[in-house]
């Protein structure tokens, strides 16, 4: 409780303004307030309409940003969806061949033609380094 009691303002010191009250000190004070008040609002203002100004662009600039991926995607989704059904079309040639017997034996000579050949090549490209080197 004591604490409370020492930081109370004295009775004197609440009474000091009340002569300068009758005398129009404390009306001429809370104009000059009003005043500087309402400049601090003004610069408020001032920098609360830069800063929405700001943001608006922002915003514009974001939804501008936004559009144009959105098209980019819807361009990715398309060709993406060309690709699966080209994909879909393979796979669909691919089980019609191997559906047959002769097809897939004629298929599983092209492979083993083609690993041949491409081990025949290297097998001449390494002899060759070795008898030219």
């Amino acid at each position: 409780m004591s604490y409370r009691r020492d930081n109370r303002p004295s009775r004197s010191s609440l009474l000091d303004g009340f002569d300068s009250l009758e005398e129009g000190g404390l009306r001429a004070s809370s104009s000059y307030s009003r005043d500087i008040n309402e400049h601090d609002n003004d610069k408020a203002i001032e920098t609360l309409h830069d800063k929405v100004s700001f943001l608006k662009r922002l915003t514009g600039d974001i939804h501008e940003e936004v559009e144009s991926h959105n098209q980019l995607l819807d361009r990715v989704g398309n060709k993406m969806d060309a690709s699966r059904g080209m994909m879909m079309g393979t796979m669909d040639r691919f089980k019609k061949v191997f559906e047959k017997k002769s097809a897939r034996k004629t298929c599983s000579y092209v492979g083993y033609f083609t690993l041949a050949f491409i081990f025949i090549y290297y097998l001449i490209r390494i002899l060759g380094y070795f008898t030219l080197g």
